[in-house]
């Protein structure tokens, strides 16, 4: 077998003084920019209006309290992202990280192939239902019902989406920043009116006795008395916080990129724990949990209750803002992935295509382009499977977002040991938090790849065991195959050459390997 190419040169702007650039626009965007990023890839109008129902499904009026427990691996997870972006700002993220300190294969398949795989289904998912709610609002409810048109209007939102992204990081921004805008306004004028009602004793919920005013109660995680049905609330609420790290992808092109993108993270997910947890009250007060739960509403809460709490007029606005939260998603992944191949890609861990930059604008045009490709046929081939399979590949999605974030907390308490000797701060921070937030991480993959097992979950099996689970294992496999395959092909970074492994006491080993690769 032929030796690969050498690992990629890393193309940068003559005029620019850092030798550890890729060819990326740094100082293009501040914090703002970074957090509407952030909060567009997890689409909080879409995952609300399609998960609360099922929370509340499983927990009843502790709703609130699912949300508030969810959060907790979540915020422990984000405190690693943080500290880890703080000591390795590079767009590749938990690629480079993993990498960093399990080794390139664990770097490869856990910060790689697990995120990307997520991350393309997903993509597919809400490029579909941001055509079918578009179609859905401008009364073309006729075109939503058939899967090849809807798949062939995905295909275009998602040419839209590339487009978008290979103008600039600046543009990207500025088009989440509206986008986030009217999610927050539709979330907040949904709020503002079922509070509104519950006051003044107009609410749905209470017209039909099945409702009342919100309790302490609500928010107390023990309060249902059904540890099965907390655990199951909790597992839903954990994965609708998922995508915020997406924006660690730009923080080479942050104001500053070693601090910008950590304090982004916190930030993004401290505002999306409060909009599901406040959402979450206004619903279950408002329309009361049997309301919720009926058939015609658990699957789209907000489409429902929107128009009811808010009148016609802004219960369109609240609609059109679930469906441009699915294509907000969509565009952020068109920003997010890229940059991860990028970065793969310089470090030898993809093909040297992958790093060709647009000279200008400063984004990796031919990554934008594969990305766009792939999720095409993704959309394609899964639309052909069956119009079901989509929502079944979505529900093994959790498989992978667990097994990537427990491996990153893990990280940071690998990478940070050396601290903990020394600092109750580290130790605190660096160390048991993530270390938590891991554990759970890891416990919510045992307890969802369980769960799939039965031949009931979604409703469909093969053999005996439901379809999710041979979805999500099944990727999880294909990716160590593939990983195996790699090690002869790619043997620059699998010989640990170019991300060499290390902790916190060689922290300044891969500024110097880059810096080299660039004077090569």
């Amino acid at each position: 077998m032929s030796q690969p190419p050498p690992a990629p040169m890393i193309t940068t702007d003559p005029a620019r003084k850092d030798p550890t650039s890729k060819g990326l626009k740094a100082g293009s965007i501040g914090i703002g920019p970074t957090v509407a990023l952030g909060l567009a890839a997890v689409a909080p109008a879409y995952s609300l209006a399609v998960t609360l129902g099922f929370v509340v499904l499983a927990v009843g009026e502790s709703t609130p309290a699912a949300f508030l427990l969810g959060f907790v691996p979540i915020l422990f997870t984000a405190l690693a992202f943080r500290d880890l972006n703080r000591e390795m700002p590079d767009c590749g993220g938990v690629f480079v990280w993993i990498t960093r300190v399990f080794g390139p294969a664990a770097g490869w398949f856990l910060g790689g192939w697990v995120p990307q795989m997520a991350t393309f289904i997903a993509g597919a998912a809400v490029a579909q239902v941001a055509t079918t709610y578009l179609l859905n609002f401008f009364g073309l409810a006729f075109i939503a019902a058939e899967p090849l048109a809807v798949a062939a209007i995905a295909c275009g939102l998602i040419v839209l989406s590339a487009w978008i992204a290979a103008r600039g990081i600046e543009l990207s921004a500025w088009v989440q920043y509206a986008l986030i805008g009217l999610q927050l306004v539709a979330l907040g004028g949904f709020c503002v009116a079922a509070f509104t009602a519950m006051a003044t004793g107009n609410s749905a919920g209470m017209a039909e006795g099945g409702a009342e005013n919100p309790s302490l109660e609500w928010f107390n995680p023990f309060a249902s008395g059904e540890l099965s049905g907390l655990v199951s609330g909790v597992i839903l609420c954990l994965f609708i916080y998922w995508g915020w790290d997406a924006l660690i992808a730009v923080n080479e092109e942050t104001t500053d990129r070693k601090g910008t993108p950590g304090k982004a993270v916190v930030i993004t997910t401290v505002i999306l724990l409060f909009s599901y947890v406040v959402t979450a009250t206004a619903a279950v007060g408002f329309a009361g949990t049997a309301s919720i739960t009926n058939p015609e509403t658990v699957s789209d809460v907000l489409s429902v209750l929107g128009p009811q709490a808010t009148g016609d007029v802004f219960g369109r606005v609240i609609i059109l803002a679930v469906g441009l939260s699915a294509l907000a998603a969509l565009m952020t992944v068109a920003v997010s992935t890229p940059r991860t191949w990028l970065s793969m890609g310089t470090y030898g861990a993809l093909p040297r295509a992958t790093t060709k930059m647009h000279p200008k604008r400063g984004t990796p045009t031919t990554s934008i382009a594969w990305w766009a490709a792939i999720t095409m046929a993704i959309t394609l081939g899964l639309t052909a499977i069956s119009a079901d399979f989509i929502g079944l590949a979505i529900l093994s999605v959790g498989l992978m977002i667990a097994a990537y974030y427990a491996a990153t907390a893990l990280a940071s308490v690998v990478y940070f040991a050396p601290l903990m000797r020394a600092s109750a701060s580290a130790l605190m921070f660096k160390g048991i938090l993530p270390g938590l937030g891991a554990l759970l991480m890891i416990g919510a993959f045992a307890y969802s790849a369980v769960d799939m097992l039965s031949p009931e979950y979604a409703g469909l099996s093969w053999l005996g065991i439901g379809s999710v689970f041979w979805i999500g294992i099944g990727a999880l496999a294909l990716g160590l195959l593939l990983t195996a395959i790699l090690k002869s092909r790619m043997r620059r970074f699998f010989s640990g050459e170019t991300i060499p492994r290390g902790n916190v006491t060689t922290r300044n080993q891969l500024p110097s390997i880059l810096s080299n690769e660039t004077e090569a």
